[in-house]
């Protein structure tokens, strides 16, 4: 089962890591996207939300209080569906559509993130980790 788990890992944090190389490769580009959507300081959101994704991901992918990494990526995603696809602003159909499918994404991934916290911080030997979970006394 181990193995599985760490699968899991990989497959569910290769898409932070290569968000989160966005956000710090593309700034600029993602800031003015960010600005067009209303949030305050765009280019330090973007380069902020970018080393949040990261160690979130990389804390998941590596064992490393993977508990703290998942909770990192509710902290992102609640927001940015909220902030970036308020697909209720959208009148044009087309993009009303496609804003409501990032938002559901986004909250998708946030209740994954959210069941992945709960199994890190409260299973005692998850295997193939370099720690344990950090939060697991919340629980007790």
């Amino acid at each position: 089962m181990e193995w599985l788990v760490l699968v899991g890992r990989v497959l569910f944090a290769v898409l932070f890591l290569a968000s989160g190389v966005g956000h710090l490769t593309q700034a600029q580009v993602m800031a003015g996207y960010a600005q067009s959507k209303g949030v305050p300081l765009a280019r330090a959101s973007v380069l902020g939300t970018g080393v949040l994704i990261l160690g979130g991901a990389l804390m998941m992918l590596l064992g490393v209080w993977a508990d703290l990494g998942a909770l990192l990526l509710v902290v992102f995603l609640i927001p940015t569906a909220v902030l970036m696809h308020g697909f209720w602003n959208v009148t044009d159909p087309q993009s009303r559509q496609m804003e409501q499918t990032q938002f559901l994404k986004d909250l998708a991934l946030a209740g994954a993130a959210l069941m992945l916290f709960a199994f890190f911080a409260t299973t005692p030997e998850l295997g193939l980790t370099f720690t344990g979970p950090l939060l697991d006394g919340l629980f007790e």
